[in-house]
């Protein structure tokens, strides 16, 4: 059997680093009790995230980010445990920094680092993640005990191109990591208003937003159709729209924190288990773009398709 034990961390992430070192290194220690192979964090988790724990990049604490980074990969060494976590990444003074998940290996070495690609905003740059953040250009693949992992941040969620991408490359545990919270109650109210409040009894969400709404219903799609494990850690400051939760590759959620509180979630994969997956028999035919099962078919009546 091949299994890892996934340990979904989330807590209330904020701008201070060194208040969101004591979280991380804290929920580390309680994974690696708890029998994790890997831990995984929210987007920002160490860094804060920009536009939302804070206003902007003036006058960051770089080289106290870099510090705790450090700290973060001695820890990971000492406990011989993984970690998916989520900061940013330094470019220059001149230009914006990456929104990034560091893979550290259980020898505390950064390994891999995931850019978000789909930074939210417009498209000259001006609101969003794209007014604090450059987009990232590479998918990241790596294998943790023979099975390929793979990596993507929030926003990303939101163009299934990318999950397709990844099941080519075979990846079956995703770690998918977000950040929705700091959310002004007000925001959350004005966000459900917008949605028509009629609508909310066919919607039933943690919080009657469209994330709140898409996103876990995303999750369960991605797996299902890509026979692939997620973990879905997010930040707890509140109001948060939804809490962290772990996917079944069959598209079962197999278990969720509770909203706007620390905790960490334990979760087993194992890529052997005779999970349900409907997919399976025409899911190699679909990735390579023959989009139809069976055998088509040669015949007139097949081919004139504007007669009864």
């Amino acid at each position: 059997m091949v299994a890892i034990s996934v340990a979904t961390c989330q807590f209330a992430v904020s701008e201070d680093v060194s208040a969101n070192l004591r979280d991380v290194v804290g929920q580390l220690r309680t994974a690696r009790r708890r029998g994790a192979d890997v831990a995984h964090f929210p987007e920002g988790a160490l860094s804060g995230y920009a536009g939302c724990d804070f206003g902007s990049f003036d006058g960051f604490d770089w080289e106290g980010l870099r510090s705790a980074t450090r700290h973060v990969l001695d820890v990971a060494r000492e406990l011989g445990i993984w970690v998916v976590l989520g900061s940013v990444h330094r470019l220059g003074d001149d230009i914006e920094p990456h929104n990034s998940l560091y893979v550290i290996d259980d020898r505390g070495r950064i390994v891999d680092r995931y850019d978000k690609r789909f930074c939210s905003g417009d498209a000259e740059g001006r609101t969003g993640d794209l007014a604090h953040y450059s987009p990232g250009d590479h998918g990241s693949a790596w294998e943790i005990k023979g099975v390929m992992c793979g990596a993507l941040i929030c926003y990303d969620y939101r163009f299934p191109e990318l999950h397709r991408e990844y099941a080519k490359r075979g990846v079956r545990l995703l770690f998918h990591s977000f950040h929705t919270g700091n959310a002004a109650p007000e925001r959350v109210a004005a966000i459900g208003a917008a949605i028509g409040p009629e609508h909310e009894r066919f919607n039933p969400a943690a919080t009657f937003t469209y994330p709140g709404i898409t996103m876990p219903a995303a999750m369960t799609a991605v797996a299902a159709s890509n026979h692939m494990w997620i973990s879905c850690p997010h930040s707890s400051a509140p109001e948060s729209l939804w809490p962290a939760f772990f996917v079944r590759a069959d598209g079962v959620r197999v278990g969720q924190l509770r909203r706007d509180e620390p905790g960490v979630l334990m979760s087993t994969v194992d890529t052997e288990e005779g999970l349900y997956d409907s997919t399976a028999p025409w899911r190699h035919r679909a990735l390579a773009g023959r989009l139809r099962s069976g055998t088509p078919v040669d015949h007139p009546r097949s081919t004139d398709r504007t007669s009864l």
